[in-house]
């Protein structure tokens, strides 16, 4: 056990020796890699936290191996002091450590939010595009009524379509008549044409019956 005669207290070299190794494993619990990694990230230089713990292993074994009581307690005091500046380092890379995933946190907002707002754009193109759609939809419609209505006005309108309509009407069905009338005076003719065809037919027989029984009359003279 080592006493030093200058403080007032006894710190066996065992606990002194948990206490340091306890301390290094609780403030820096991550995996080599990942302590590499944020020292590159926080230091730059790669001397930060590494150079601490050499420092503080090195007082370690030095105070260990102190030939005297005035060493053993310098080198007590520059433990001390290394790990008050690895709590600070510690500190200060938690803080960074918080900041970042406060960072994060942010980024990640902003990324929903800007996913958000790129499915909103494109919800909004879609119905900007149907619009579109519908507005030539309408256009054309409106094209093709416009057109149909001008082939209407080069013509009459119903009321006056009606009324030539009923006037042809009347002038089909007058004609008609005067085609009715004019058939049944052409078949009256044709009755009286063939009551006179038979008539003189009828004469003709007569004045041939007539002719020759004249003739005979004369004969019979001229025999006499």
């Amino acid at each position: 056990m080592l006493v030093n005669s200058n403080v007032k207290y006894e710190i066996p070299s065992v606990c002194i020796c948990h206490f340091i190794l306890s301390t290094i494993f609780y403030f820096f619990p991550l995996s080599i890699d990942e302590v590499i990694r944020k020292r590159l990230l926080i230091d730059g230089d790669g001397a930060g936290d590494d150079r601490r713990i050499n420092v503080l292993m090195k007082s370690f074994i030095k105070w260990c191996n102190s030939g005297s009581q005035e060493e053993g307690y310098t080198q007590y005091q520059r433990m001390l002091g290394s790990l008050t500046q690895c709590e600070f380092s510690m500190g200060k890379t938690l803080l960074v450590y918080d900041m970042n995933l406060k960072e994060m946190e942010n980024y990640e907002k902003i990324y929903k939010d800007i996913e958000q707002s790129i499915s909103a754009a494109h919800e909004k193109i879609a119905e900007c595009k149907r619009e579109i759609l519908q507005a030539k939809r309408i256009r054309k419609n409106r094209q093709e009524y416009d057109a149909l209505a001008k082939v209407i006005q080069q013509h009459p309108d119903r009321h006056e379509t009606l009324k030539q309509l009923e006037a042809l009407d009347k002038e089909l069905q007058r004609l008609c008549h005067i085609k009715e009338s004019v058939e049944e005076k052409l078949e009256l003719r044709k009755k009286q044409f063939h009551v006179l065809l038979s008539t003189i037919h009828e004469l003709q027989q007569t004045l041939e019956s007539n002719e020759k029984c004249d003739e005979a009359s004369r004969h019979q003279s001229a025999v006499i």
